[in-house]
Parts: structure tokens; sequence; C-alpha cells
């Protein structure tokens, strides 16, 4: 597909749990994007990311830098975190001598059930690799930290939920289980439209901002789930030298 980006969205339909994740692909024409574009180098992005994307602090997996890229064969990926291998490697080789050690919960289990820990840093994470990047930019889906630190803790049991405002007035409804990386944007606004975070609330079915109990056991009867701005899911990128 030439001069067409790929837009890969795995995405979570709208709703509080019990909806299965799905792959969307959507072809989506852009002027500039070709799969024969010159190709940043590794020092290129690096150095985009230190000079125009603002670190998301993280004190397990350590700093990160979320962006969008573009692969070599034209697809755009918009939400990337981008991270330091060190980070993941070491938290990686003291997990397995901790999960070894004599005290540890697998020295009495089997080693099926150590596998299981190295499975889960091995194969649980979606991620790319800076060789494969032609490009990389700004998030559309990356709210910056003095919105994120607005956002106050869980509304109830594994979810938060919330309503930003916009410059012109209006209200969307925004939610999420556990993710805050990166969210789904309405149509024709961006990041920069933001005025506003009104917490612990959502957007009723007649259009009303409304708050919700902290914490509630049962969705208000005028909830309207489809209008829900959800989390995204997004992918790793790991840089030795970030």
């Amino acid at each position: 597909m030439k001069n067409c980006v790929i837009f890969v969205e795995r995405f979570f339909e709208h709703g509080f749990c019990g909806k299965s994740p799905c792959l969307r692909v959507a072809p989506t024409v852009s002027a500039n994007a070709h799969t024969d574009m010159e190709q940043q180098s590794l020092e290129e992005i690096v150095k985009f990311l230190k000079d125009n994307i603002e670190p998301y602090p993280d004190s397990l997996y350590g700093q990160g830098y979320r962006a969008s890229v573009i692969l070599t064969d034209g697809t755009l990926i918009p939400c990337v975190m981008f991270r330091k291998t060190s980070t993941i490697v070491e938290l990686a080789i003291r997990r397995f001598k901790e999960e070894q050690g004599f005290n540890s919960f697998f020295s009495k289990s089997s080693r099926q059930d150590y596998a299981e820990i190295v499975k889960s840093f091995v194969t649980s994470r979606n991620c790319i690799n800076y060789f494969d990047i032609a490009k990389v930019d700004k998030s559309k889906n990356a709210f910056p930290l003095n919105i994120l630190t607005k956002i106050e803790g869980e509304t109830t049991m594994s979810w938060t939920g919330f309503v930003l405002k916009m410059k012109d007035g209006q209200c969307f409804g925004f939610g999420t289980q556990y993710l805050n990386e990166f969210f789904r944007m309405p149509d024709n606004y961006t990041i920069d439209d933001i005025t506003e975070v009104i917490n612990h609330s959502f957007i009723s079915k007649t259009g009303q901002v409304c708050s919700h109990e902290v914490p509630f056991f049962e969705w208000p009867t005028d909830y309207d789930n489809d209008i829900v701005y959800r989390e995204r899911p997004y992918f790793n990128c790991f840089i030795d030298d970030l």
C-alpha cells in the first residue's frame, strides 16, 4: 500500500470487563508516509526522545518516554513506551535469583511453576525493535504529567473513572482498569485542549457530568459505557543508551 500508513490498534471495546480485545487494521492515506522514507539512526531516536518527550516516571520498570513511531514498512504504531534496556534486565535477573533462593516459593514447587516467572518477562510484553523504526514522533494519546497527576486513585476496585473538560467547554468521560500511559481521544480534540480533570465522574446518557459514589458496587442506571474513552494498550521498545 504505497503512500499509506497502516494504523494497528489493539484495543478494548468500551465497557467495564467482559469484552475481549481485538485487532483492527485500518489503512489511512498520509502524504508523507511511504516505505522508502529516510530512517532515523539510533542516536537520532534517542536525541528526539530526550529533547521532545516528557519523561514518564515508573519506580518498577524505570523512566520511560511515550511516543508514536512509523516502522520501516510504513506501519504507524501510535502508542510506544521507550525504556532503558538495563532496567528491565536487572529486574529480571533479581527476580530469577530471588525465586531460586532457598526461601523461595518456587524452591518448594515444580520447575513448571518457576517457568511461569520466566515466561512473564520473556513473552508477556508487546515489543518492537528500534532498528525496525523509521521515524519517532510525539504520541497524540499520551496525557502530560500535569494531567495524569490530577487523576486521583481508583473510583472503585479495578476502575478509575473521570471526565475531561476541553477548551470549548465540551466534556468527555474517560476510564481505565489499570493502565494510564495512553488513552483514546475524542475526534477533533488533542491533549492540548484539556483544561480540567473532574475526578470520579462520568457522562450520563443525557450528556450530563455526574459523580460516582466512591467506591460504587453497581453501575449507575444512566451510565453509558459506549461513550467512555478507554486506556490504550501499547508497545515497548528497549534501548541500551536511553
